[in-house]
């Protein structure tokens, strides 16, 4: 199993793309969130892979790393650093392959992302003589993310458990052939929910300001067990990663689970 850091900068920046993660196991790839212009994200992810490995890995590693190679994305919550370039991930799906894309949510994710987010720009198109009306399940094959129970995604089986933010946000656990990672999404800092990612061989693990966020300096009060396996996404632009004392995640960075 791969885990790929392909956004992960905060909703603010200026030097990153915003939060995107890929887990690739057996052939299978599962997008995390999908922000905006994602084709560009998962370019310039390609390109710094090309930049920072020999030739025939490099090719290697970045083979599935473009829409049409990616059929299936879980969005963690509808905040738009999360999830503004589902339009046009399904709109390229829709016209170029003429297929549905495959779309993993909580239930509460599902009960607003149409209705309030995507149908007022995906809900009606022109055909060159009349506007023809779409619907969610024309654009999505959607299947829900238990927060009960696990959830089989391809190959992968997903545990997911809801956070502490603005909106209902869920932190997923997923498991391939006895690997695992850990990715807490948006979150306040809970220690609860840190021990439920914390026996994940990788835990992903957010940090930024403000009450629904992590501050880094709580991550510092972890075991180091647990730090020992953190990797850092979301930060901000003014976040001094060199200086971490836990292990950050860069863009184009490829970590082998």
């Amino acid at each position: 199993m791969r885990l790929y850091a392909l956004g992960v900068g905060d909703t603010f920046t200026e030097r990153h793309h915003t939060h995107a993660l890929l887990v690739e196991a057996g052939g299978f790839r599962l997008a995390i969130d999908c922000p905006d212009s994602y084709r560009r994200v998962l370019k310039d992810a390609r390109d710094k892979i090309a930049l920072a490995e020999p030739r025939e890995r490099a090719q290697e590693l970045s083979a599935g790393l473009d829409l049409f190679s990616i059929d299936d994305v879980l969005i963690t919550h509808v905040h738009g650093d999360h999830m503004n370039g589902l339009e046009g991930a399904a709109f390229l799906k829709w016209f170029a392959q003429k297929k549905k894309l495959g779309l993993h949510t909580i239930q509460q994710v599902r009960d607003v992302i149409w209705d309030e987010r995507l149908r007022v720009s995906m809900g009606q198109l022109w055909d060159g003589e009349r506007f023809d009306t779409l619907s969610f399940d024309d654009y999505f094959a959607w299947s829900e993310v238990s927060l009960e129970r696990e959830t089989k995604i391809g190959p992968l089986t997903v545990r997911a458990r809801r956070t502490k933010h603005h909106v209902p946000t869920s932190a997923l656990f997923i498991e391939h052939d006895g690997r695992s990672i850990g990715i807490s999404s948006d979150t306040a800092f809970d220690p609860e929910l840190i021990a439920f990612l914390a026996e994940a061989d990788v835990v992903v693990h957010e940090t930024n300001a403000g009450p629904a966020h992590t501050a880094y300096e709580d991550l510092l009060t972890l075991a180091p067990r647990v730090k020992d396996k953190m990797r850092l996404v979301h930060y901000a632009d003014t976040f001094d990663v060199d200086a971490s004392e836990i292990a950050v995640l860069r863009e184009g960075d490829v970590v082998e689970v």
